[in-house]
């Protein structure tokens, strides 16, 4: 239990470096996904904003998504884009553009260096002292009855790779697994990989999550005996 309805996570990109590699689904062994969501899943890069990090973190009802464009070349178009991707790859996911008028859950603000820090303690925290570590970064608010908000700052003006790196990443990771881990090499989960792109490794990974087995505050124990089941059929969804 949750001593505290809410509480906040943060996860930045901050290091990319080492060369991608692109596999499909059938690749990846039920020891490799597992391991995977595991590390991804039950595990926080900035533990210090949560008391207990070791928990299932997800959306259960509906993600409506917001792009706030605030960068000087107007990126909508492409944050459009991924986002209509996600119904298709996650079938289990609820998740669109909030209409017009109505209230957004999961909050996009696309940016330019120079604006990332302002953007971040107005629109993220509210606090001018705050700092914004990572060159691009995602807050989720997370309590017992699943996520219920998140806010990722996107930076536009440095290049396709980091800005594609980026909406991925820190998208998923708004999702629910919040933890990036050096040994996944086919994922955006890992600092030194130089993916750019929603892989199928990480495909599977939140198919997993959003398997409806997987319920929000679950811990390792709870959710291990089922994860190879669960992997079994998130892999047969993703294509």
């Amino acid at each position: 239990m949750l001593p505290n309805p809410t509480v906040s996570m943060l996860v930045a990109v901050c290091l990319l470096v080492s060369v991608p590699a692109r596999a499909g689904p059938e690749s990846f062994t039920a020891e490799e996904l597992i391991e995977g969501f595991t590390n991804t899943v039950f595990g926080l890069e900035y533990r210090a904003w949560s008391w207990q990090p070791y928990l299932v973190k997800k959306y259960v009802k509906p993600v409506r998504f917001r792009i706030h464009n605030l960068a000087s070349r107007n990126r909508a178009p492409a944050v459009e884009a991924f986002l209509a991707e996600l119904p298709r790859k996650i079938p289990t996911l609820d998740a669109r553009l909030a209409e017009a008028g109505t209230e957004a859950n999961f909050n996009i603000y696309v940016v330019d260096r120079a604006d990332y820090l302002n953007v971040v303690r107005r629109e993220i925290y509210g606090d001018q002292e705050a700092d914004a570590p990572g060159r691009c970064l995602v807050r989720v608010e997370s309590g017992r009855k699943g996520i219920t908000g998140s806010s990722a700052v996107i930076v536009s003006d440095e290049g396709e790779f980091l800005f594609r790196r980026c909406l991925v990443e820190e998208i998923l990771q708004g999702l629910g697994p919040m933890n990036d881990d050096p040994k996944l090499t086919h994922s955006v989960f890992n600092d030194t990989s130089r993916h750019s792109r929603f892989t199928a490794f990480d495909q599977i990974l939140l198919n997993m999550l959003y398997d409806p087995r997987v319920r929000p505050g679950m811990d390792r124990s709870e959710l291990e005996p089922l994860l190879p089941l669960i992997a079994r059929d998130a892999k047969h969804r993703v294509q």
